[in-house]
């Protein structure tokens, strides 16, 4: 079951496991200092004042660590998955703290008060992670939906919701057979209405209604629908059910109506003022921190080039409305790259790229320069991937809706970067479109942080990089 907060949907279980680990780390802080309190080894005590203060500031950037290492995202598979990104979450948790605490003087906690509050928060951690995925696949919270349809609209569920992992927010209850439409797939489980429809669905304690005719012409009980919608269960089109559940809007079934009349894609002034004051503000504290790791890129490409080759290369790029801009990155490739001028799409293992530039593409170290493309205003930080004019015009005539994500700044980061990998083919690029289309509908502030901090996970475990 999921929640839409901000523009953006959250999973039900997932967000008060969040709440329950916020709550384990501010009783970690509070039982730490209980336990201080008592030996004469540590330095932190409940009558300091500062408990509450510590615990808060302990609470926050430990969330923050735990959601950049993925750990919020409902496609987490595997316990051993959970435990590696746990250790970096506490890990960068721990530099986090180590910053503030240093800046700012906030913490008077000695090095035993602080081993007692980590440990204490791990093992709590690892236990309700344990219990949690032990569970979450169970119908707990689960929405239980039946689909209106039997067809190969009603197929298109089951060819993308395929495993337990998928359906965390929801259960099928059954497919409903439609007059006309053929039963596309013997896999699903063929309903058969024998009295009216919301009577129907009460018996199964459905909770939602997918509309998953083929041919909606004449085939759709609106006054059935209407009456289920009137005692409480909530009817959606097949779209909002992929939008909810996947986080992308699929093109394959998308038509103008649903964009004209869907809630979003709205582009206002006060969004894009705080948008581009979350641009500048990241897009300076990312330099004051980066620019060593910058200044040793540039001497790295410099050696390796035998001291002669360009350290930086600009390319044109599609923008906002279409407008063309030039790119800025640390040159990953052979000079010798394009010599006939062609553009060619990246592969998997590409001869073209360099030793060092192969680590700088696994790091993102690559895309850094960019920063000064979102200070000069012709990027976002977070956004759709600008795309190079030939293949932008060659994806426009192939792939319907194409041209809508360049309705905003194109991005650093993005949406589709988190949740598909590096794409390099026409196939890739219509997979990529449809969760560039859900950031452009439910664009926010928040997500666009949830967005930047997720992007630490797919550096340090190289996801999509090429």
């Amino acid at each position: 079951m999921s929640v839409r907060l901000f523009n953006h949907y959250f999973n039900i279980p997932f967000l008060l496991l969040g709440l329950g680990e916020a709550l384990i780390f501010v009783l970690a802080v509070y039982f730490g200092a209980l336990f201080c309190s008592t030996s004469e080894f540590c330095g932190m005590s409940l009558a300091s004042g500062n408990v509450l203060l510590e615990a808060f500031v302990f609470s926050v950037i430990m969330l923050l660590s735990m959601l950049a290492m993925g750990l919020y995202q409902v496609r987490i598979e595997g316990y051993s998955y959970v435990m590696v990104r746990i250790i970096m979450g506490f890990l960068i948790g721990g530099v986090g703290l180590t910053v503030i605490a240093t800046a700012f003087s906030l913490f008077k906690v000695d090095m035993v008060s602080t081993s007692v509050i980590i440990v204490l928060s791990f093992v709590a951690v690892s236990v309700i992670r344990f219990v949690f995925l032990s569970t979450v696949d169970t119908g707990f919270l689960k929405r239980r939906v039946l689909v209106y349809g039997a067809g190969q609209k009603a197929d298109s569920i089951l060819n993308r919701f395929q495993n337990k992992i998928d359906q965390r927010g929801f259960s099928v209850v059954g497919f409903v057979h439609t007059e006309g439409d053929p039963d596309a797939s013997v896999n699903k489980r063929v309903l058969h209405l024998d009295k009216p429809l919301c009577e129907f669905a009460r018996e199964l304690e459905v909770d939602e209604i997918v509309d998953a005719v083929d041919d909606r012409r004449n085939k759709l009980p609106l006054r059935e629908l209407l009456d289920c919608k009137v005692a409480g269960i909530n009817v959606v089109n097949l779209l909002t059910l992929f939008e909810r559940e996947s986080g992308y809007v699929n093109v394959k079934l998308l038509d103008p109506s649903w964009i004209i009349f869907s809630d979003g894609f709205k582009q206002t002034t006060v969004k894009y003022v705080f948008k581009r004051a979350l641009d500048i503000i990241v897009s300076l504290s990312l330099i004051m921190l980066v620019w060593p790791i910058m200044l040793v890129a540039s001497l790295a490409i410099w050696l390796e080039s035998g001291m002669r080759g360009p350290i930086l290369y600009s390319q044109e790029r599609v923008g906002e409305k279409g407008r063309v801009f030039k790119i800025y990155k640390f040159r990953s490739m052979r000079t010798d790259a394009e010599k006939d001028g062609k553009a060619v799409w990246a592969s998997k293992n590409d001869s073209r790229v360099t030793a060092v530039g192969k680590f700088i593409r696994q790091t993102r170290i690559d895309e850094l320069p960019q920063i000064f493309n979102v200070l000069k205003g012709d990027m976002s930080f977070v956004g759709p991937r600008p795309e190079r004019p030939e293949f932008d015009n060659l994806l426009k005539e192939k792939i319907a809706f194409y041209e809508q994500r360049s309705q905003i700044k194109p991005g650093i980061t993005g949406w589709a970067q988190l949740c598909y990998p590096y794409g390099a083919s026409d196939k890739d690029a219509l997979e990529k479109l449809q969760y560039d289309l859900y950031y452009v509908k439910n664009q926010s502030v928040f997500l666009d942080l949830i967005i930047i901090f997720r992007t630490l996970e797919v550096i340090l475990f190289g996801k999509g990089a090429r």
